[in-house]
């Protein structure tokens, strides 16, 4: 589901003269019945709102006096959002005549026109409090206390992100709550203010409202709305006529296939960038090391073990957290069975919380190879917010293959790769241009709904990529590791990352170390299998400095390698 809980206001929403109908609150509890949430945030004191609304321990959660009191109706715990204005606030309000003024256990109200003198008040004792307003009701805050913190404080509670929650209401205080919620609904007597904002306005107006939006909830998760959500699109790049190429941030499987060196990792890059400026909760399967630098994300796993299924949910409890597993200590086949077991463990925590939003698997080819095709039971809704990237679609299970909704290709041959996928799910390729892609274009297919193939630019990430930094420092490049051999190939020496490297450099003889270093063997193997074009031109330049020792030479290649890399000691 995408949504798992209703966020509702209770005055001219929820309710109507301060009564919520049998019928509401009855939709109420079927929207529990349903495995989703309820929280209602109201501008009321608790204990006026606990008199007006008898059942108001149907709701998960309460947040009151417009977002500064967080009550679990269960535990009868209150929580304070914010520290209580100063007494002489209070006083002096009453002083200049702001009466009725009602006292919370943090909020100050009073009514229309009194707006004035709470302004002059505010200033002239030099305080730093916020109002806002409620179809007449003249709501005094501390900075920064609202409707949305209110709301993310019982998200936070609940574990859920605000991407999973719709929110409704009617008043002017209720912009800050529509505006957090993935999508905000308007019932149908809300100010014309808020309706302009909201994403939806429901054809019944207070309780009928809300209990229309639970029925959609119920009957196909908001599905009639996801074409108003545009805001929360991941920009990929631009068309040829400038406008947006954009990919829904929910409901899409995505794969980014392509020649080696053709951009994969820019392109993903592009798409992690864009789920981090929205605050969608991500986690990568990372088999190779990619991204071990990865910046706003908790790192799991190092060469000598994979973590365990439980810390990788202990990390995603977070709603806020993201994850990169790194799968770098796992034999390669070994890797599709740990994934398997960790799939059905993240498949389990988007039902409760429907996160994490995205799923990325770096190198799927590796994890969900065609070889276990019999192993894998996947339907297609599984796969949705999903990203596969992988050199060679063929080689990733059918039944994933079938799953995907759009294809990014890149490189020099996007219409082999399309091909190729194709005939992978036996289906018939679309006409694809068979001319190669310039450096910073994709070719789209969207497979569904069906469209075809169309070339766009593709965004340049701002996150630094580090590329297999930690397969390189840690792992095992396997065939691509280097061999120790001397002048005469006496030896064989293999060294299967830069860590192992440095260590067999350090022990070789003179000869041996000098011999590689003079030959260009250092400088080869830095640029064509470490692929890093600074570190080979450092290791060229110290080669060319003939009067540099074997153990001056070895120093530089290793302050080189460790200022790049971070190699462990």
């Amino acid at each position: 589901m995408r949504y798992l809980a209703l966020a509702t206001d209770y005055d001219g929403t929820l309710a109507h003269d301060g009564c919520a109908a049998p019928e509401t609150i009855a939709a109420i509890r079927r929207l529990k019945e349903s495995g989703r949430k309820a929280i209602l945030v109201s501008g009321r004191q608790l204990p006026d709102l606990q008199e007006a609304f008898p059942d108001f321990n149907v709701f998960d959660l309460i947040v009151a006096e417009n977002g500064a009191l967080l009550f679990d109706p269960m535990t009868k715990k209150e929580s304070l959002m914010a520290e209580a204005p100063p007494p002489k606030l209070a006083e002096e309000l009453r002083r200049r005549g702001a009466i009725p003024l009602a006292e919370g256990r943090v909020i100050l109200a009073t009514w229309q026109p009194h707006e004035t003198v709470v302004f002059e008040t505010i200033r002239d004792l030099g305080l730093e409090m916020q109002v806002i307003f409620n179809k007449g009701a003249v709501m005094i805050l501390p900075s920064g206390i609202n409707k949305a913190s209110g709301l993310a404080a019982a998200l936070e509670t609940l574990g859920l992100s605000p991407h999973n929650v719709v929110a409704v209401g009617d008043a002017e205080n209720d912009h800050a709550l529509l505006q957090m919620s993935e999508a905000g609904v308007a019932v149908s007597n809300a100010l014309p203010a808020l309706m302009e904002k909201a994403d939806l306005v429901t054809k019944g107006d207070h309780g009928r409202g809300v209990v229309e939006l639970i029925d959609g909830l119920l009957e196909n998760d908001l599905y009639h709305l996801a074409e108003k959500l545009k805001r929360h699109d991941l920009m990929m790049g631009k068309l040829r006529d400038e406008s947006p190429m954009n990919v829904p941030a929910y409901g899409t499987g995505i794969l980014i296939a392509g020649t080696s060196g053709g951009g994969k990792s820019t392109l993903a890059a592009t798409v992690i960038e864009q789920l981090l400026a929205k605050r969608y909760q991500f986690c990568i399967i990372d088999p190779e090391g990619d991204f071990a630098e990865m910046e706003n994300a908790v790192i799991l796993g190092d060469a000598k073990r994979a973590p365990s299924p439980d810390e990788v949910m202990t990390i995603l409890a977070k709603p806020l957290q993201n994850c990169v597993v790194s799968l770098i200590g796992l034999k390669l086949d070994d890797r599709p069975t740990y994934f398997e077991k960790l799939f059905a463990e993240l498949l389990q925590l988007r039902i409760h919380t429907g996160r994490p939003h995205w799923v990325i698997l770096d190198e799927a080819h590796h994890i969900l190879p065609s070889a276990r095709e019999q192993a894998m039971v996947v339907r297609p809704s599984q796969l949705a917010n999903m990203l596969f990237i992988t050199l060679e679609p063929e080689h990733v299970a059918k039944s994933i293959l079938k799953g995907i909704d759009l294809i990014l290709a890149i490189g020099k041959e996007p219409a082999k790769t399309i091909t190729t996928f194709s005939h992978a799910i036996d289906e018939r390729p679309p006409p694809v241009p068979s001319a190669p892609l310039e450096k910073g274009l994709a070719m789209a297919w969207w497979r569904k709904p069906q469209r075809e193939p169309f070339v766009f630019e593709s965004t340049t990430p701002t996150i630094p990529r580090h590329r297999h930094i930690r397969k390189y420092a840690e792992g095992d490049v396997k065939q691509e590791a280097f061999v120790f051999t001397g002048p005469d190939h006496r030896l064989k020496l293999r060294a299967q990352n830069l860590f192992i490297f440095l260590q067999i450099g350090e022990g070789v003889d003179d000869l041996t170390w000098d011999y590689h270093l003079r030959n260009g063997d250092y400088e080869n193997w830095f640029r064509w299998t470490i692929k890093d074009r600074e570190l080979a031109e450092a290791a060229s330049d110290i080669a060319a400095k003939h009067s540099l020792s074997p153990e001056e030479t070895r120093h530089a290649i290793r302050e080189v390698v460790e200022k790049r890399y971070t190699v462990p000691k």
